[in-house]
């Protein structure tokens, strides 16, 4: 399980505004794939008067500080994943475009030979594709 990103940035003493705090609140959880979009409506549930800017503003300071990946494993809005902690790669449904972290079993391949041999390979991105449980059942009329 994923460290929650409110406890981290308690540890790193970041300064937390109102708006940041709800910011981070929004993104509790080990699935949270949401885009900039989505974390400032539901922001705004919580704080009426947070802005765009603000959202956007706080979520670029966060990938800055590497507590947020930013995810662009699907057509349209980069996605915000706080599960920094734990190296996992992502299945993304090609119908519905949910996405969920799936857990990293295997090592990055080794370093490539020949002219290529001082390449450091400094991260991995792998995303599985398919048809969610809820889209697949719809394709097979069940």
């Amino acid at each position: 399980m994923a460290t929650d990103l409110l406890a981290r940035l308690r540890t790193r003493s970041w300064r937390m505004t109102p708006q940041r705090r709800v910011v981070a609140e929004v993104l509790v959880g080990d699935h949270v794939h949401l885009t900039a979009e989505e974390i400032h409506d539901l922001a705004q549930e919580r704080l009426p008067e947070i802005s765009r800017a603000t959202v956007y503003n706080t979520l670029n300071e966060l990938v800055a500080m590497d507590e947020l990946l930013e995810v662009d494993v699907v057509n349209g809005p980069k996605r915000y994943d706080p599960n920094v902690t734990v190296e996992h790669d992502h299945l993304v449904c090609d119908s519905c475009h949910a996405i969920r972290d799936v857990p990293r079993s295997r090592k990055p391949p080794p370093v490539p030979e020949g002219d290529r041999a001082d390449y450091l390979i400094t991260a991995v991105d792998v995303t599985y594709r398919g048809l969610c449980p809820a889209c697949a059942g719809v394709r097979r009329g069940t």
